[in-house]
């Protein structure tokens, strides 16, 4: 028997996975997807909130200002891409001031620091490219953005690191209750290939956290996702916005956010409709259309560069609150259900917070040989001059390009294949490195990366998938020539 399973590897399950490492405990964290990641967590906004959003005495406000304060030190410590960019909510009419100064006494209820308003004229110094309709805004400085990748690939790694188990391809199918000789609780989970037996579980299942919690508890949940579309622009639009730029909702309806991204790219969305299936991530054209036409209201001249589209499905529960904490009549069993906006911002905290209640409840004590450190792939396209030429002299395979548009070489594509949890399939690859992510969009470095993976792996090409499920490039026999 394990002493804790989490199910679900996405950012919260990670970050709840690095937090009990910490502590002398087995921790096994069960996905069904083959790779952390690959749910809501690879596809949001990557905004780290400030924290003036959320109703104040709500879960989702106390985790999102704990969470904002612990990833600066995170990104340093675990070294994952993160920038304290600030953000802006543009009242776009006089009428919306009286919703800026709501706001504002929100965030101060809810202890978010440096919130102010600023006038026309300071915004316009701030956001040169901000629209002339806009008459006034929140400035929230502690607002930032973050890889959503690579931070929860950061967490995943290191909790593996500091011995938690990763099970990918494991699809939780039953949780059931049992009890022992001496009448202690534990449960026993069904994977369709084999039983897991855990004192405790953590149920950080996303979309799906309601199916796993209405196993086991007697007072049920329910989640509607909400699908979220985002264009995402070229590089060459990145310089068009500084902060993140959020809309006041107004009498025609919510707004969509104009931001910067980490790795110097432009992104608009998204949009917010309830899906009836929980796996449709598919795009629209009328949604992507939304996207642009609302984020027209944000700037003056809206690029329209578009590389790429997708979107996302957010956990939202009934009650529109996090669920989190150890369920009242399922002891052992904790639940971080209905984690959506600012859930990103929000999980370091859920974690720390679950591991030391579950640590409590087990009685661990904390491990003297953990390592709070991890250090991510050495990128090329970041490095200095003098910190490239180090790398080539390490390995020369630092010096072979495969992706041009995001200059990610043989090197870092090999590193994110053999690290700990790496790369098994191309968007494996990508997230880690960004071998795809630049303007063509794959069209040159694909080609180059699954010869790689088919190596480092022991697979044909034709076994390589995009990402698992049988998502498989090729068929039949490959001719190499000349």
């Amino acid at each position: 028997m394990t002493d804790v399973v989490i199910i679900g590897a996405g950012v919260t399950g990670c970050a709840v996975a690095r937090e009990l490492s910490r502590y002398d405990l087995e921790v096994v964290v069960l996905e069904k997807e083959c790779d952390v990641c690959e749910g809501t967590s690879k596809a949001n906004s990557g905004i780290v909130h400030s924290g003036y959003d959320a109703k104040p005495g709500t879960l989702k406000a106390r985790f999102n200002v704990e969470g904002n304060k612990l990833i600066h030190g995170l990104s340093e410590e675990l070294d994952f891409p993160f920038k304290e960019n600030g953000s802006l909510v543009l009242a776009l009419e006089e009428e919306g001031r009286k919703g800026l100064e709501e706001l504002l006494e929100r965030g101060n209820k809810n202890g978010v620091p440096g919130l102010r308003i600023v006038e026309k004229e300071e915004l316009r110094q701030m956001e040169p490219g901000v629209s002339e309709d806009a008459v006034c805004a929140l400035y929230a400085p502690t607002g930032g953005i973050v890889c959503p990748f690579n931070m929860t690939i950061a967490f995943a790694e290191n909790a593996a690191d500091n011995g938690a188990v990763f099970r990918f391809g494991t699809a939780v199918l039953g949780i059931s209750r049992q009890e022992d000789e001496n009448g202690e609780c534990f449960y026993r989970i069904d994977t369709g290939t084999d039983i897991v037996e855990a004192r405790c579980v953590v149920n950080a299942a996303g979309v799906y956290a309601d199916a796993m919690h209405n196993m086991v508890c007697e007072k049920k949940i329910n989640i509607t996702p909400v699908k979220g579309q985002y264009c995402l622009l070229d590089k060459t639009a990145g310089g068009k916005a500084v902060h993140t730029l959020f809309q006041l909702p107004t009498k025609a309806g919510k707004g969509v956010l104009v931001t910067p991204t980490v790795h110097g790219n432009l992104m608009y969305g998204p949009t917010a409709d309830e899906a009836d299936d929980k796996a449709d991530t598919s795009t629209t054209a009328a949604g992507l259309n939304t996207v642009l036409s609302k984020a027209s209201l944000t700037l003056k001249d809206v690029p329209r560069m578009t590389i790429t589209s997708f979107a996302g499905l957010r956990a939202h529960e009934d009650g529109g609150d996090f669920i989190i904490g150890e369920a009242p009549d399922a002891p052992g069993f904790f639940d971080a259900a209905g984690i959506e906006s600012p859930g990103l911002t929000a999980a370091p905290a859920i974690g720390a917070y679950l591991a030391k209640l579950i640590a409590e409840k087990l009685g661990a004590s904390g491990k003297k040989d953990f390592m709070a450190s991890r250090k991510g792939i050495p990128s090329m396209a970041l490095a200095s001059d003098e910190e490239r030429a180090r790398l080539i002299v390490e390995d020369p395979l630092y010096a072979k390009v495969i992706c041009r548009c995001e200059l990610v070489t043989e090197g870092e594509i090999r590193n994110a294949i053999t690290r700990t949890l790496g790369a098994t399939t191309v968007d494996g690859v990508k997230r880690r490195t960004r071998a795809g992510m630049g303007r063509c969009q794959a069209g040159f470095c694909l080609a180059r990366t699954i010869p790689i993976l088919a190596e480092l792996l022991g697979k044909s090409e034709e076994e390589i998938e995009k990402s698992g499920h049988g998502s498989y490039y090729l068929d039949g026999e490959i001719k190499h020539t000349l």
